[in-house]
Formats: C-alpha cells, sequence, structure tokens
C-alpha cells in the first residue's frame, strides 16, 4: 500500500471519530427523555431521500471513474468524475435549500439544542461533500491539464477512499437524523 493511501486511511479514520462524536452528541441532546425534539417535525424527509439519491448514486458514478482510470482512458476518468462532480453538487445544494426553508421556520442553530446538533453534524458532512468536489475538481484539472498520470498514479485512490467514506457516513445521518424523525 502507498503512503498516499495509508495517509489516506488514517485521515478517515480520524474523521471517522468526528462524525461518531457528532452523531452521538445528535441523538443524547435531542432526544431528551428518550423522545425527539419536537423542532424535527420541519425536516423534510421526502426532498431529502431524492438529494440523498444524488450522493448514493455519486459512489456508483466514482467508481466508474475508478475503472477508467485503471483501462488508461483519461477521458472516461473524466466524464465519470464530471458526473460524479454534478451529483455531489446537486446534493449539497438539496442540503442548502433544506438550510433556506429552516431557517425560514425559525429553525437555527441558536434556537434550541435540535438546531445546533442538526446543523452542526449535517453541516459537518456538507464541509467534507465541498472539501470532495474541491478534490475531484482539481484531479478533472490535472487530467486535462495533461498530468493523467499524477491523477493515476498519486491521487484518484485517495479521493475515491474519501468520496465514498462521505457517502457512507451520509448512511448513518440520513438514517439517525432522517428517518429517525419519522419513525
Amino acid at each position: 500500500m502507498n503512503r498516499n493511501k495509508t495517509g489516506m486511511l488514517i485521515f478517515i479514520g480520524s474523521e471517522a471519530f468526528f462524525f461518531l462524536a457528532l452523531i452521538i452528541a445528535y441523538v443524547y441532546y435531542t432526544h431528551p427523555g428518550g423522545k425527539l425534539d419536537a423542532t424535527a417535525q420541519y425536516l423534510d424527509f421526502k426532498k431529502t431521500a431524492v438529494f440523498t439519491l444524488f450522493l448514493f448514486s455519486s459512489s456508483f458514478t466514482m467508481e466508474m471513474a475508478s475503472r477508467r482510470i485503471k483501462q488508461g482512458s483519461r477521458r472516461g476518468m473524466i466524464g465519470w468524475l464530471v458526473l460524479t462532480v454534478i451529483l455531489g453538487t446537486v446534493f449539497i445544494s438539496g442540503q442548502g435549500m433544506e438550510y433556506s426553508r429552516l431557517i425560514h421556520q425559525d429553525v437555527t442553530i441558536s434556537r434550541n439544542v435540535f438546531g445546533s446538533s442538526f446543523f452542526t453534524l449535517t453541516g459537518f458532512h456538507g464541509l467534507h461533500v465541498a472539501g470532495g468536489l474541491l478534490l475531484q475538481l482539481m484531479m478533472i484539472g490535472l487530467a486535462l491539464g495533461g498530468n493523467f498520470r499524477v491523477v493515476r498514479s498519486v491521487m484518484f485512490d485517495s479521493v475515491s477512499l474519501y468520496w465514498h467514506f462521505v457517502d457512507a457516513v451520509w448512511v448513518f445521518i440520513f438514517s439517525i437524523v432522517y428517518i429517525g424523525a419519522i419513525v
């Protein structure tokens, strides 16, 4: 295993602990007495589920980009990465729309513990999605600029691991925050 991939796995491990702490805090603080805070009723499960499908689809497109890079197809890798960026951008846009709607309904980070926990947890995830999109755009730029070998040898596996991690974390967040609000 190369050191870049090892470094990314160590980074992902440390980030997993941050997410675990945020998820535990969310559950602890938003369920006083075992009951979910009433503010959770403002969450839009259906819309978020649709945007979640975009994020999960991006794992598929990232895997297709990975296959193309292993075949030596610069053009194929770029095409699949562009699609991955589009899907990730749709997801993050959906999160922004959710935030805007909640803020207009006076569900804010400072309103109550639910708002604080919700915005901190989902915002931390959104920051990771944005970081993953930036890394993908960098790979696309490098590949378009003629540095396909650098992308192929150094970056791709690490960025791909990171992107799959971000998607996997959302499985837990979506299940606990959104599915948990309707159950």
